[in-house]
């Protein structure tokens, strides 16, 4: 079972760095793929040259763009994308791998997630459940795509690609869409992930604000009307669930501090957050 990781890439060489390093180290079959849409910021000075990816540079239209042209030239059988200040924590993919062979049946995996600042220090973890329709429609996503792993049945059967023409939520979007046509998820329950908090996410910024009310307005009215229960029962889904429960733990990331190797955080205090969107 191979995967294929396509990473969206531009003006992040250095965060780029870390995260194809997270990809090489797996110890499973993959190609990682990466979309470069022209970088001026020196990445494009060693991308080329590394044998670990698989480079394409060429003009896209946005980040969802650039993450369809990987998938399109994807061979692998599980699919996922990471961005440049993402990373995968030691055996994940082993235990995604894992997880598919023993249900056949699940065509969609989702990890947990550590989120870290800009030095790969812990600040709290997001657990995950699988995303419910309505609530994704009115909130937007309550899982990160960074420990997110679908089938290429998704897209090869289903022709459930993104759409390029949102910027910065095209994966709510998706996630309505693959919701909607009864794709079968699922949750590993381990960390899979690390997402950085840079202060920059595009998720944080006000088109992906005006994204979000865009893609609210197209839900139905009901559920628009019910959406202060719709929030209500997700939290209450989140509390039974388990989900703001978790032991001292450690994991490791790369900081670029040394450049070659992992380093180890130990969580004493772990701290559960919910997603900002209205969750």
């Amino acid at each position: 079972m191979q995967f294929s990781i396509i990473t969206p890439s531009y003006r992040s060489s250095n965060w780029l760095k870390l995260c194809i390093a997270s990809v090489a180290d797996q110890g499973v079959a993959a190609e990682h793929i990466v979309q470069d849409a022209g970088s001026d910021d020196g990445t494009l000075d060693w991308l080329p040259a590394d044998t670990r990816v698989k480079a394409f540079v060429e003009k896209d239209a946005g980040m969802y763009d650039a993450v369809n042209r990987g998938l399109r030239r994807a061979t692998g059988e599980i699919l996922a994308y990471l961005n440049c200040d993402e990373q995968y924590l030691p055996g994940a993919l082993a235990s995604v791998e894992k997880f598919f062979q023993a249900h056949p049946d699940v065509d969609m995996v989702f990890g947990d997630v550590v989120m870290v600042n800009p030095n790969g220090e812990y600040l709290y973890h997001r657990k995950m459940q699988t995303p419910l329709l309505h609530h994704t429609w009115t909130c937007h996503l309550s899982i990160l795509s960074c420990a997110m792993f679908f089938r290429r049945r998704v897209i090869s059967e289903m022709n459930l690609f993104f759409d390029p023409q949102w910027r910065d939520v095209g994966d709510g979007e998706w996630m309505v869409r693959l919701l909607r046509k009864k794709i079968r998820m699922a949750t590993l329950g381990e960390f899979t992930s690390t997402f950085m908090q840079t202060g920059a996410n595009m998720s944080a910024g006000p088109n992906a604000h005006r994204e979000n009310r865009r893609l609210l307005a197209t839900a139905p009215a009901w559920a628009k009307a019910a959406r202060p229960l719709i929030i209500l029962r997700h939290r209450l889904r989140r509390l039974l669930g388990g989900m703001y429960r978790q032991p001292p733990f450690s994991f490791a990331l790369y900081t670029g501090n040394p450049a070659s190797q992992r380093v180890i955080r130990q969580v004493q205090r772990p701290l559960a957050r919910a997603a900002t969107h209205c969750v």
